[in-house]
C-alpha cells in the first residue's frame, strides 16, 4: 500500500471513530439496539486502526523515551485497557448485537463498569486526539495555529461548562450504575454538546503535547497553559453564572427534576429485574423520575463536580 493511500485511510478511520464515539455517548439519540451496533462498529474500526498503526507497537521497546513519547504511551495504554473493558462489559449486557454473551459477568457489575469506563474512554480519546492533532495543524502557519487555538479554547471552555454541570464524577468514580438522560433534548443538540466536551479534552491533550515537546529553556515553555487556562476560566465562569441565574446551584440539572416521563429516565434497572437481556439493558423499561422522586435523598446527594473538587482541595488546609 502506498504511503499516501495508507495515510488517507488512517484519516478516514479516525474521523469515523470520532463520529461513532459521539453517537455512543448519546444513548438517548441512538436507542438501545443502534447503541450496541455502534459499539460493534467502533470495535471493528479500532482493530483496523491498530493494524494501520502496527509500526507503533514494533517500535515500542526501541529508541529513547522523551517526555512526549512517555505521555503518548501512557495515554494509549490506558485508553486501550479502558476501551477493552468497556466493550467486554457492554457485551455482557447485550440483548441485540451479541445476545449469546449476555450474563458472562454479573449484570449490575457490568453496568457500573460500562458506565464508568465509557466516560473514562471518552476523556482519554479526547486527550489522545489532542496529543496528535499538532501534526495536522503543522502546515497551517503561525496565524492559522493561533486561530485554531483560539477556537479550540472557546469550544473547550463551553465543553468544560457542560462537563461540570452534568455531574459526571459519580460515573468516573464508579459510584452508580444509573445514567440520567434527557430524552426531550434535540438529537443535534445532544451531539453538539458531546462534541464540545470532547474538544475540551482535545485541548488538554494538545496542551500536554506542547508542554512535553518544548524544552524547559524555551522562554515560551508555559505558553500552551494560557489557552487551557482560558478555557478553564470560561467554563468555570459559565458554570457558576448559569447556575446562579437558573437557581439550580448544587441540585441536579433542571431536566432531572422535571416530572416528564419522556424526558427523565434512568438507564439501568435493579439487579433483581435482570431476567432477560432486553429487560436488563432496556431504557424504555427503566424507572421514571417523578416530581416526588426528584426530591428523594438519592437525588439530593448528587453534588456538582466543581463543588466536590473545591472541597477536596480545601480539606488538607
Amino acid at each position: 500500500m502506498k504511503p499516501k493511500t495508507e495515510h488517507r485511510i488512517k484519516r478516514i478511520v479516525d474521523i469515523a471513530m470520532t463520529v461513532l464515539l459521539l453517537f455512543l455517548m448519546a444513548y438517548q439519540v441512538t436507542g438501545e439496539m443502534l447503541h450496541e451496533w455502534c459499539g460493534i462498529g467502533m470495535m471493528v474500526l479500532l482493530i483496523v486502526h491498530h493494524l494501520l498503526n502496527r509500526k507503533w507497537y514494533a517500535a515500542l521497546f526501541k529508541g529513547k523515551y522523551t517526555p512526549y513519547r512517555i505521555t503518548v504511551t501512557v495515554v494509549n495504554t490506558l485508553l486501550l485497557v479502558s476501551i477493552a473493558v468497556t466493550a467486554f462489559s457492554g457485551m455482557a449486557m447485550s440483548g441485540h448485537a451479541v445476545p449469546f454473551m449476555y450474563g458472562i459477568m454479573r449484570v449490575m457489575t457490568a453496568r457500573t463498569w460500562h458506565l464508568g469506563l465509557s466516560h473514562w474512554s471518552f476523556i482519554l480519546m479526547g486527550v489522545h486526539l489532542g496529543l496528535h492533532i499538532g501534526m495536522m495543524t503543522a502546515k497551517c502557519g503561525a496565524k492559522g495555529r493561533w486561530v485554531f487555538r483560539l477556537v479550540l479554547a472557546g469550544a473547550g471552555g463551553v465543553g468544560l461548562w457542560l462537563f461540570l454541570k452534568s455531574n459526571v464524577i459519580d460515573y468516573l468514580l464508579f459510584h452508580t450504575h444509573f445514567a440520567f438522560l434527557d430524552y426531550d433534548k434535540a438529537a443535534w443538540l445532544v451531539l453538539l454538546e458531546q462534541l464540545a466536551v470532547l474538544l475540551f479534552w482535545v485541548l488538554a491533550g494538545y496542551t500536554l503535547a506542547e508542554l512535553t515537546q518544548r524544552g524547559k529553556r524555551d522562554r515560551h515553555f508555559l505558553q500552551p497553559l494560557v489557552w487551557l487556562g482560558g478555557a478553564v476560566i470560561l467554563g468555570t465562569v459559565l458554570y457558576f453564572a448559569v447556575s446562579g441565574k437558573t437557581g439550580t446551584g448544587g441540585s441536579p440539572s433542571a431536566w432531572q427534576t422535571t416530572p416528564s416521563a419522556s424526558a427523565n429516565r434512568v438507564l439501568g434497572t435493579a439487579a433483581s429485574d435482570a431476567s432477560s437481556p432486553q429487560r436488563a439493558v432496556s431504557t424504555s423499561q427503566s424507572s421514571v423520575l417523578s416530581a416526588g422522586e426528584s426530591s428523594a435523598p438519592q437525588n439530593t446527594r448528587v453534588v456538582p463536580l466543581a463543588r466536590r473538587l473545591i472541597l477536596s482541595w480545601l480539606r488538607p488546609l
